[in-house]
């Protein structure tokens, strides 16, 4: 043990050499058996979510719509006072823009941009979402939908985009709202989907507010991103009477292996729909599918659309509402471009207007205006306690780690509970393990499990050795820090070095490739959580899989478990359900899921993330739960932040009060 607390002590120098690189397991080329894992059950999930019966599918429609919302997140606060201030407005030629805000949920406020015509009486209305173009609301492509609507008669809402925009988490400095930020919302148990579908919905409510707004005639557009949003809330809301949403209509199904952004999740969503039973719930209000022939993103392909368009067509026709429902392609690429507008106002006017035939209508020169002239807030006169993600994450957070009920404190309902998080449906037994040979003392094993998972394991036995020490890393094997590797094998223990699922001789190419620039984890994590799985559930079942292994070996032999980075929160949270090992090693991995600072936010990748995480509890609880002892080696906030000496005393008795609340006699230890 003071040899380990010795090395403990060490700062860790990660990765190894070209001439000491740990030797690889599989012993050829292996094709990418995860993407090919995943594609098959998004394949399989979506045969099974086909609207085969209609008069079934429509009498559980309303339970389609609840599971939507509960998944999503999504909450409505009808009676809360909008709260809408004017902050400034520009004269056009028979209309106005006006710079907005108003208030979406408690304490929380949007930004927009306001097109409204000068004539008399009530108009239609639009609620535009935008999708990921620099700028948001006030970029050139979304001013000039607004332009475009305003001409023709109608009231035009277009929002910031949570996160986006002036709701950015310093003001005017462009960040992207998805990946390791909005993803930082599922630890509360929020999306970034339904953070969104949220405001729009506010939206809705606002435009209904206004008297110059015809409330039964409003409808919904959006492009790419901004497009899923006008669908997602046509189908939760229906005050939407019509609505087009543009180069974003494909599959779900599509979105597995592919590079969508957090704000397009809705976790858990194979498991119970496709994108043909949102369309469905639309119906028989009007829906127009714009989509691009050129567009680059195979989620928003032709082909993908055409498969949900013909899924919910027979909905439309079982209600007598065929004629409300088509999709119209354009030869062009992802965008919103002036051929769609036309497009978009021709239809609008026909379904909210009843004007003309739907044919397109020439679009009227306009001028952009400056994003400087659009902004709700100069500089400097933003709330200092604007809410965005950062903040929002970090207040809500803590107000959940707070309200912690030691009464009604429960271990094993705990543990049910953190299985459930984990979506730990069953452990799949190992059903078989492969020898590949042996290199430099160790051999290679595979552990087949009965679930088809092939796990790549690094094996060296030790001379009359009875411990066993398993070591893994959140970016496998070969980015474990050599002097530990090189002390454990000087410990004489029987030392196991595994490649988790998703790392190493694991990992996926083609999710890397499609990750690009993006945090490691982007694709797979997202992609698992479409088919409501978590990475951390797959590490923990890889653990366990290595567990049962050493079980092989000998009968309840002493077991240390190590974990790095993301890799040590998987260690804790095995720790926190099974029994069967006696000390967990967590290095340079988070002490709390409790947002941190903007700054650091993608110092661990998007395995991490664990949707409803700080609504169970924290990794304090989770450590209290473990009959193991816990040590954390160089301890960090959720964003790489090194603790101080007032935070890890305010640590250690946190942890403390969980470890006593559980009747846990073994101390967590931390070691700076």
């Amino acid at each position: 043990m003071r040899l380990l607390l010795f090395i403990l002590l060490m700062i860790p120098s990660f990765g190894f050499s070209q001439a000491n690189k740990l030797p690889s397991v599989f012993v050829s080329k292996q094709s990418d058996f995860i993407a090919e894992q995943l594609r098959n059950e998004a394949a399989s999930a979506n045969k099974d979510l086909e609207i085969k019966n209609i008069p079934l599918w429509l009498n559980n429609r309303t339970s389609l719509r609840s599971k939507i919302i509960e998944h999503a997140g999504v909450d409505f606060f009808p009676d809360l006072d909008l709260d809408f201030q004017e902050t400034g407005r520009q004269q056009l030629n028979g209309y106005s823009v006006r710079n907005i805000r108003f208030q979406t949920r408690p304490g929380v406020l949007a930004t927009g941009s306001l097109y409204v015509p000068d004539d008399e009486g009530t108009f239609p209305a639009v609620i535009v979402t935008h999708g990921h173009w620099d700028g948001g609301r006030r970029s050139d492509l979304f001013q000039s939908v607004g332009h475009s609507l305003a001409q023709n008669g109608f009231v035009c809402l277009v929002m910031d985009a949570w996160g986006a925009g002036e709701r950015t988490t310093d003001h005017e400095v462009h960040e992207y709202h998805g990946s390791n930020l909005g993803a930082s919302l599922m630890n509360i148990g929020e999306t970034l989907l339904g953070m969104q579908v949220t405001d729009n919905i506010r939206g809705v409510d606002l435009l209904s507010s206004f008297p110059f707004v015809d409330k039964e005639r409003i409808g919904a557009t959006g492009a790419s991103g901004g497009g899923n949003q006008s669908m997602w809330l046509a189908a939760i809301d229906e005050r939407i009477m019509a609505v087009v949403p543009v180069v974003s209509v494909g599959t779900f199904q599509s979105y597995i292996l592919n590079s969508n952004c957090v704000c397009e999740l809705l976790p858990g969503g194979l498991t119970f729909t496709e994108e043909t039973g949102v369309l469905g719930l639309i119906a028989p209000r009007a829906l127009n599918i714009f989509n691009a022939t050129e567009d680059r993103n195979p989620s928003f392909s032709t082909t993908e659309m055409l498969r949900s368009y013909q899924g919910a067509l027979p909905v439309f026709q079982h209600l007598g509402a065929e004629s409300q429902i088509q999709y119209t392609l354009f030869k062009t690429g992802h965008g919103y471009s002036e051929e769609m507008r036309e497009a978009m106002v021709g239809w609008f006017k026909l379904k909210l207007k009843k004007d003309g035939d739907g044919a397109p209508q020439p679009e009227k020169p306009f001028q952009l205006l400056s994003q400087q002239s659009l902004a709700t807030y100069k500089k400097g006169t933003r709330e200092p306690d604007f809410a965005t993600t950062a903040a929002y994450a970090r207040i809500e957070g803590s107000r959940l780690r707070s309200g912690q009920d030691a009464a009604t404190f429960n271990p094993e309902l705990k543990r049910i509970e953190l299985t459930q998080l984990l979506k730990i449906s069953a452990l799949p037994d190992l059903k078989n393990i492969v020898s590949n040979g042996h290199e430099r003392s160790w051999e290679k094993l595979v552990l087949e499990g009965s679930d088809g998972r092939r796990i790549p394991v690094l094996y060296r036995p030790a001379k009359n050795a009875t411990q066993y020490k398993v070591m893994f890393s959140g970016g496998g094997k070969d980015n474990l820090p050599t002097s530990f590797v090189e002390e454990a094998i000087k410990e004489n223990v029987n030392l196991i070095v595994v490649d988790l699922w998703g790392t190493g001789e694991q990992a996926s190419p083609l999710a890397q490739h499609i990750d690009g620039r993006l945090p490691a984890f982007h694709t797979l994590s997202r992609s698992l959580l479409w088919l409501g799985k978590t990475v951390m559930g797959e590490w923990v079942k890889d653990i366990h899989a290595v567990i049962k292994f050493i079980g092989t070996k000998a009968s309840q032999p002493p077991i240390e478990i190590m974990g790095f980075e993301e890799a040590g929160i998987a260690a804790i949270l095995y720790g926190a359900l099974y029994v069967d090992v006696g000390e967990i090693v967590s290095v340079n991995s988070p002490y709390s899921y409790l947002f941190d600072t903007r700054e650091g936010v993608d110092h661990y990748h998007m395995a991490v993330h664990l949707p409803g995480f700080l609504q169970w509890g924290d990794l304090s609880l989770a450590a209290s739960l473990a009959s193991a002892q816990i040590i954390f080696s160089h301890p960090m906030t959720m964003f790489g932040r090194k603790l101080s000496p007032m935070e890890m005393r305010s640590i250690r008795k946190e942890y403390a009060y969980f470890e006593d609340l559980a009747g846990k006699s073994k101390t967590t230890k931390f070691i700076d």
